[in-house]
């Protein structure tokens, strides 16, 4: 017998599929005036394919989504090979497929530090943070750091900080959605993302956590399948040889700088350039920081770290980072050679450029153009449903780690105390992801000139000043108290969200002040907010005599032995 709720799903469900297929249809008849790119049926067609089946995927999930348990973590019943496909799915973003490969086009070697960065984070979540995690959290990050801690005032602080960073993260997915799906269908760039937002929140709305995990598994399977093909296309047309492909990637550089009026030394200069340091992190400061934000920032995001209370146990968490680590590395290595056949197989053909010489779509296009070079049209469908795929399994990660932030964190404990019931805690999930879908799309507008990545890197930065030195110190070391941890965090949220906004990249390149206006000189912020952060944390816990500090202190043993031995955490949830 059907109930109201499953009469509702099934008319929003249909409701979906029609908004989506009027979409295609609207943006097929309005390509000819538009005159932004020609019709692409096969990719269209893909496109659409993919987005019912998804649908159809979240509509079986919400079948099975009746706690909010199942909402936030699946029941606790994911595999840890299947975790570790969907981390490797939720972590595979447009930033990183879309936004590393435009960036190693323009900046050759110097956009390694992307894949880097981004790389070198797991083995610091693999030994320090995956199975504490696992032994200690239910829901949210804030319940490990706020284990031994004053519930409310660190429940405060990790949602705000899962909020920023969630938002920032969140415009990276919603710019390239947003350029990708105006290149494919020829619409504004505006009703792209206005279209991305409410695919996201049907997504995450009714199925929750395990629609959104198996939306991440089949797309880092595409994904890992489709760069696969692309990489291996590449080489194969330089006859596997690396160093044939770099000798044709500078000549082109040189090529491309003589034809805009450099001088043969110069311009030869500039060819070279692609193959060391200096093109895009300008000087050593710059480079730490922007390598601290990218490493420690992956174990502060609180979209993957959610991810390890999906699984059964500990074990399964081990495992799940083990595999996730591994899928990603080789995939970042394919990210890098899709850059480099970018160069050379994209900035010479005519096809691919506007009037100005710049790629159809921006900057952030150059491996869905890459996909069209050396597989046709067939190709091109099949990459850019998989980087539609990529942008909407990342956001609906991004939205249900903000949404249980709000729901879970600051009403279930904070306002209610505890005494929430799963139903009214839903409830206001739900209205959260409304809201966060409705902010996503309202900043991908804001910010549709910034490269992907880049604009990823800064979500990095602030989950590096913040949850990372809170989540770090209160699990390891004895004497950080509630106090300590809280204006510690605040301040290291602070400092990065602040020197963000007056550095270069948002200060004039976003907001469009005159240039050398910035307050702040370096890209990234993560050196000294993150210094800031853990400094504020480790003085304000020595210089805290309190009694609620003295309970802190005693607390960190029944600590350390539930997050090492897992003696106490039973059940799905990890309680």
């Amino acid at each position: 017998m059907m109930t109201k709720n499953d009469t509702t799903r099934q008319v929003l469900t249909l409701l979906a599929l029609f908004g989506v297929s009027a979409a295609a249809w609207s943006a097929g008849a309005d390509l000819g005036q538009a005159q932004k790119q020609a019709t692409n049926w096969t990719a269209i067609i893909m496109f659409a394919a993919f987005v019912v089946f998804t649908l159809f995927i979240t509509k079986w999930a919400a079948a099975k989504t009746k706690s909010a348990a199942d909402f936030y973590t699946a029941g606790g019943g994911i595999t840890g090979f299947q975790n570790g496909l969907a981390i490797a799915g939720d972590y595979m973003s447009a930033a990183s497929f879309l936004g590393i490969s435009a960036a190693v086009m323009a900046s050759g070697f110097d956009g390694l530090i992307y894949s880097i960065g981004f790389l070198v984070g797991w083995p610091v979540i693999t030994f320090l943070m995956a199975e504490r995690l696992r032994n200690l959290g239910k829901f949210t990050f804030a319940d490990v750091a706020a284990f031994r801690f004053e519930q409310k005032p660190i429940r405060i602080f990790a949602a705000s900080g899962t909020l920023v960073v969630v938002a920032f993260y969140l415009i990276a997915q919603m710019v390239g959605a947003g350029q990708l799906i105006k290149l494919l269908f020829g619409l504004e760039y505006y009703i792209a993302v206005i279209i991305v937002g409410a695919l996201m929140m049907i997504y995450v709305l009714f199925g929750g956590m395990t629609a959104t995990t198996w939306v991440q598994i089949i797309k880092a399977c595409m994904l890992l399948g489709g760069a696969s093909f692309m990489a291996l296309s590449v080489l194969w047309h330089f006859g596997f040889s690396p160093e044939a492909m770099f000798a044709s990637a500078v000549q082109i550089k040189t090529d491309l700088a003589l034809k805009d009026g450099k001088i043969a030394e110069v311009a030869a200069a500039a060819g070279q350039s692609i193959m060391g340091p200096g093109n895009f992190v300008k000087d050593p400061i710059s480079a730490i920081s922007f390598g601290m934000a990218l490493m420690f920032g992956t174990a502060g995001l609180p979209h993957i770290l959610m991810r390890f209370f999906t699984v059964p146990s500990a074990k399964a968490a081990r495992s799940s980072v083990m595999w996730a680590t591994g899928w990603i590395g080789y995939f970042y290595l394919l990210t890098f050679i899709i850059g480099f056949g970018a160069i050379t197989f994209v900035l010479t053909n005519p096809e691919f450029l506007d009037a100005k010489g710049a790629l159809k779509g921006g900057g952030n296009m150059a491996a869905i153009h890459l996909a069209n070079a050396v597989g046709g049209n067939v190709f091109l469908g099949f990459i850019s449903a998989v980087a539609f795929a990529t942008i909407l399994a990342v956001v609906a990660g991004l939205t249900l780690s903000g949404a249980s932030a709000v729901s879970h964190d600051i009403y279930a404990t904070v306002i209610k105390q505890g005494k929430a019931n799963s139903a009214d805690e839903l409830r206001i999930s739900k209205i959260t992801t409304i809201c966060l879908g409705i902010l996503a799309v309202t900043l991908g507008i804001v910010f549709e000139k910034q490269n992907i990545a880049f604009m990823v890197s800064l979500a990095f930065a602030i989950a590096a000043s913040a949850n990372f030195p809170v989540l770090f110190m209160s699990v390891l070391w004895k004497d950080c108290t509630t106090r300590g941890a809280v204006i510690g965090g605040f301040l290291g949220l602070i400092s990065s969200v602040a020197l963000t906004v007056v550095s270069p990249s948002v200060w004039e390149a976003t907001l469009g002040n005159p240039k050398g206006s910035a307050l702040f000189p370096y890209t990234s912020p993560a050196l000294f907010s993150m210094t800031i952060g853990f400094v504020g944390i480790w003085l304000f816990s020595l210089m805290d005599k309190s009694a609620r500090a003295a309970k802190d202190r005693d607390g960190f043993l029944a600590q350390q032995v539930r997050s090492e031995t897992g003696i106490g955490a039973s059940g799905a949830s990890g309680h």
